[in-house]
């Protein structure tokens, strides 16, 4: 036995194997009560025993091991060549012990290639919900492999499997025979793939006639040769894997028949059930769904406040005191016009990032989320995506990063094409800052009914705003790029569950960490780059500046003449001088050069947005304001022109809408080009989105100015 093994798990999806997964290596993974969360394989270690010291690795979830998209394409590459570096010593098929009919086909699929495999007996709570008893030993007896009950959620029964597992590794166990033997139907095309591969497996053997093009292991001759014998023996692929699957799925009924007891009456619905008819309504699901995105983002208004307003004004207090304290110069003014200034600027929104990933995390554990997924399917069909395009778009919310990762679940090439291309319409959470801080200024903070919050509805509608125009743009995009390709969607609906409030908890924390270190590392920098072209220009333009002012206000008190000088040395700094060079183009929408510096900062990432509002406000007018927020400073900032305030309700609004539209993140970019292999799709994404940006932030500050 190797002294570093490698166990697989594989499974259905939504049959625990990601649980499993934690409760055996102790790793941070996130899991979710829905289908395709796990999107590439996860490893980590397993202490067995004294000696050995396993290598688990999380599969992807499948329903076959012949794969429909690129993420199932994971398995069978590495179940299907022992020659993979993690190839398995053995295999831990999980399984759904309330569905069994289903769960077990993957199984007697993996046995066949001979692996060597335990079968892992999970959710047998929701079994017994059900009123279904299962004998696993006189399944193991069937199936000739050894059977552990387990609890995933719970860790019950790891210590059995733990011993299942040593067992297969010292002494394998295998089935007597093929469950399915493809030599009785076709032996000559098996003996020759055999031969000319060597291979011992019938089953294998099998693999390699039907899904040679997909594996990444074998070369284009080796291919052709396969093409060669299946013409030889005129092999039919669609026809022969059909009779497979019919093949197996009534071997496994009369076992899951032998071994289950179901003790319910006949056609009694399980409360699950019962609550999918109303859920799943063509009317009801959708007001449902409607009413439970109103409660999110009501919360995330009426709840996170508090707590933001105490971070708000703690970071103003921390700032006037380090102002305070430390001697006057260049690396005090860095330290709180600079970094502090943006920094602040990002850390006042953990509440509301906070409660929005709670909120999605209760969704998921509870299962609800599958149920958004199946009615939100009607609706993304009539738009030319599919049904799996729902899990991308809904991550979108998150992270436009792994949502365009999650697209290798979706089988066909248009379908997933189309679905990188919009999922960043999708208001991330980086976007959530911007929002908030310019619903807050021009929306005011009171109730409709007694109930709604305004400033909740408004950001309710952005996200809308972006889920149609993502719907809108699939269907553009779906006119565009015409094939023949037809998308599918299956998906399994879970049973519903109370929430692991330590897997919630886990994900608020991870979700909030990411959010805070990735955004606070850009934010760093860039605060440190603004300030010191904030702070500094060309030539004597900065000191000649001062002069200026002092000179035209020889009278003007002091507080009002230390203002004015700030605003004029800022505009003549290297940063103001570059805003002004692009003012020109930036104006028809309403923005002056500041404006101008924090789009241009915003292109690394879109939260830096915000944190460059908070230096360039720090370091212009009111920098010697104590306790003075930055929402207080976008407030009281006055268009030279008008006089009148700088943020109006059509300038804040064309900001609004340019931010749900604007494509303003590399790091978006660098994925879809990773997914697409292409420079030529992320290209066109930007391209669109930024027009798309600009023209209807033009349109909205022509028409509300």
């Amino acid at each position: 036995m190797k002294s570093s093994p490698t166990i697989a798990l594989v499974g259905n999806p939504n049959a625990g194997k990601s649980s499993l997964f934690n409760q055996l290596t102790g790793l941070r993974q996130k899991t979710g009560n829905f289908p395709g969360v796990t999107m590439d394989k996860k490893s980590g270690t397993w202490p067995i025993d004294a000696q050995h010291t396993a290598t688990v690795i999380d599969l992807p979830g499948v329903y076959s091991i012949y794969p429909k998209s690129l993420d199932e394409q994971i398995v069978t590459d590495i179940l299907a060549n022992p020659a993979h570096p993690d190839y398995p010593d053995v295999s831990v098929v999980v399984v759904d012990a309330s569905n069994l009919h289903r769960n077990l086909l993957l199984f007697t699929q993996v046995a066949d290639l001979g692996v060597p495999t335990v079968l892992a007996l999970n959710m047998l709570d929701v079994a017994q919900q059900q009123s279904k008893v299962v004998n696993s030993v006189r399944l193991a007896m069937s199936l000739g492999v050894p059977v552990v009950r387990i609890n995933a959620r719970t860790g019950e029964g790891t210590d059995l499997l733990k011993k299942a597992v040593l067992g297969q590794m010292q002494e394998p166990v295998l089935p007597g025979k093929l469950f399915f033997d493809p030599v009785d139907d076709v032996p000559d095309l098996i003996s020759d793939t055999k031969t000319q591969y060597k291979l011992t497996n019938n089953y294998l053997a099998l693999q390699y006639i039907i899904q040679h093009d997909g594996f990444s292991f074998l070369n284009t001759p080796q291919r052709k040769v396969l093409d060669e014998i299946i013409e030889k023996h005129k092999f039919s692929e669609p026809t022969f894997q059909a009779g497979e699957t019919i093949t197996r799925y009534k071997r496994i009924a009369a076992i899951v028949t032998e071994v289950v007891s179901d003790q319910r009456p006949v056609n009694e619905p399980t409360w699950s059930q019962k609550l999918d008819r109303v859920l799943l309504h063509p009317v009801w699901g959708y007001a449902i769904f409607g009413f439970v995105l109103l409660l999110i983002f009501q919360a995330i208004f009426a709840w996170a406040q508090p707590f933001m307003d105490a971070i708000d004004s703690g970071v103003a207090w921390l700032n006037s005191q380090l102002k305070e304290s430390l001697p006057a110069g260049p690396l005090t003014d860095l330290l709180t016009d600079g970094i502090l200034a943006g920094l602040g600027g990002i850390l006042v929104f953990i509440p509301q990032i906070a409660f929005l990933f709670l909120l999605i995390a209760l969704l998921e554990e509870s299962g609800y989320m599958s149920r958004v997924m199946v009615i939100m399917d009607r609706i993304m069909r009539k738009f030319g995506l599919n049904g799996r395009s729902v899990v991308p778009l809904i991550s979108g919310v998150a992270c436009a990063v792994p949502a365009i990762m999650a697209t290798r679940s979706i089988g066909t090439r248009r379908d997933r094409l189309i679905t990188i291309l919009v999922t960043p319409l999708m208001s991330c959470s980086a976007r959530l800052p911007i929002y908030t801080i310019l619903i807050a200024l021009v929306v005011p903070s009171q109730r409709v009914l007694g109930v709604f919050n305004l400033q909740g509805l408004a950001l309710m509608g952005l996200y809308l705003l972006g889920l149609v125009s993502a719907l809108l743009a699939a269907y553009v995009l779906k006119i565009l790029l015409r094939t023949k390709e037809r998308g599918y969607f299956i998906m399994e609906l879970p049973t519903f569950k109370l929430p692991r409030w330590n897997h919630v908890g886990l994900t608020v924390w991870e979700s909030v960490r990411s959010f805070v270190w990735e955004a606070g590392r850009v934010i760093l920098a860039i605060s440190i780059v603004l300030w010191v072209v904030a702070s500094y220009g060309p030539g004597n333009d900065m000191d000649e500046a001062e002069a200026r002012v002092k000179q035209q206000n020889p009278t003007a008190a002091s507080d009002d003449l230390q203002d004015r000088i700030a605003s004029e040395r800022l505009e003549a700094s290297y940063a103001g001088n570059f805003g002004h060079f692009i003012e020109p183009v930036i104006r028809p929408l309403g923005y002056d050069w500041k404006i101008g510096i924090a789009l241009l900062s915003s292109f690394a990432a879109r939260e830096v947005f915000v944190g460059t509002m908070s230096t360039i406000y720090s370091i212009g007018s009111g920098a010697d304001e104590e306790g003075v927020t930055i929402r207080e400073r976008l407030r009281q900032e006055r268009n030279p022109e008008t006089g009148g305030a700088m943020y109006t309700p059509a300038l804040a609004w064309s900001l609004l809408i340019f931010y749900v539209f604007a494509m303003m993140c590399m790091s978006t970019l660098a994925a879809t080009q990773r997914e697409t292999k292409s420079w030529k799709w992320p290209a066109v994404q930007l391209v669109y989105m930024m027009a798309l940006a600009y023209v209807t932030a033009f349109a909205t500050y022509q028409l509300l100015k």
